[in-house]
């Protein structure tokens, strides 16, 4: 495949960057990624993996002469790593980053930025619970959807040549506006990894239930939840107080829908359950019919490494 990138910095080196590292080396999209992480032992790490080719010091020190810098650090984080690298960006540079929230993304990062560089954020669907630079693998993100919001102005040339080197590495590309980007992720992502939590905090605080039964007899519903809520802390801690209105809208919805449930199983109403439980049932098989899981009993998940 053609490179897109002379040289592209990845700015924090978990599972995200780890992965886009294996990708862009395997099909050629890159001729040098340049790593930089705040901890001395994950850039060594990177290093002995080889998605990186070198490491540097500093986020400054990374992104000099970079054609492409993408920011793979928490949320809270990413305006402090702005301010840093703003004055070493190249002309003609384009920034991204793959934060789970957009708006709050714009705001802490777009100041620091010159007027010589392309901002576009984004978000790639896709992750697993694990972490570091030892997670990441080459198809983590095949047929995964990677979300952009250009900011204001942006030329169509530099979001185009952002888009090829994600559909490179086996991504499908949309573009969107930041806050709506931040209500659809709300529903997909953000309260349904609140709930799991909130339900493996249930289970863990229920007296009359012992963890050994928990973990012995998890079904596959509960033990989903596990998977959801063994995501990394940092990063759902910011994910939640960044959006916080549109989750807290999304909260509101579901508590409706739950006061809803719980009247109908109060009142015996079988047919409100049924009906219920059909309309959503359709949705997985939307998701299954547009190649984001499979029908396997599993849920596609057999193997440790799988897009979330």
């Amino acid at each position: 495949m053609t490179q897109v990138y002379r040289r592209v910095a990845l700015i924090g080196l978990g599972l995200i960057a780890s992965s886009m590292g294996h990708a862009m080396k395997a099909a050629g999209l890159a001729g040098e990624i340049v790593g930089f992480a705040k901890s001395a032992e994950t850039r060594a790490t990177a290093l002995e993996i080889g998605f990186v080719d070198r490491v540097a010091e500093s986020a400054a020190a990374a992104v000099e002469g970079a054609d492409l810098v993408v920011l793979c650090v928490p949320v809270g984080a990413m305006g402090a790593v702005a301010a840093e690298i703003g004055p070493h960006l190249a002309p003609g540079a384009t920034v991204t980053d793959v934060g789970s929230v957009k708006r709050a993304v714009i705001d802490a990062v777009g100041p620091h930025l010159p007027a010589h560089v392309a901002f576009i954020p984004g978000h790639p669907l896709a992750g697993t619970e694990h972490s570091g630079p030892r997670s990441g693998f080459a198809t983590l993100f095949q047929n995964r959807w990677w979300l952009l919001t250009p900011v204001e102005g942006t030329a169509e040339a530099d979001v185009a040549r952002l888009r090829a080197l994600l559909e490179g590495i086996g991504a499908k590309v949309d573009t969107m506006e930041a806050d709506h980007h931040d209500l659809v992720l709300a529903v997909v992502s953000h309260t349904p990894h609140l709930i799991a939590y909130t339900m493996v905090g249930v289970a863990d605080h229920l007296e009359r239930v012992s963890n050994s039964e928990v973990i012995q007899y998890s079904a596959s519903g509960f033990r989903d939840f596990t998977r959801i809520a063994a995501s990394d802390p940092t990063m759902w801690r910011d994910v939640f107080l960044t959006n916080k209105d549109a989750t807290l809208e999304i909260l509101g919805r579901f508590t409706e829908e739950l006061f809803a449930l719980q009247r109908a199983i109060r009142m015996g109403d079988g047919e409100q359950l049924f009906d219920y439980f059909t309309r959503t049932r359709a949705i997985r098989r939307g998701i299954i019919e547009a190649g984001q899981d499979t029908a396997a009993p599993d849920f596609g998940r057999g193997a440790a490494k799988v897009g979330a």
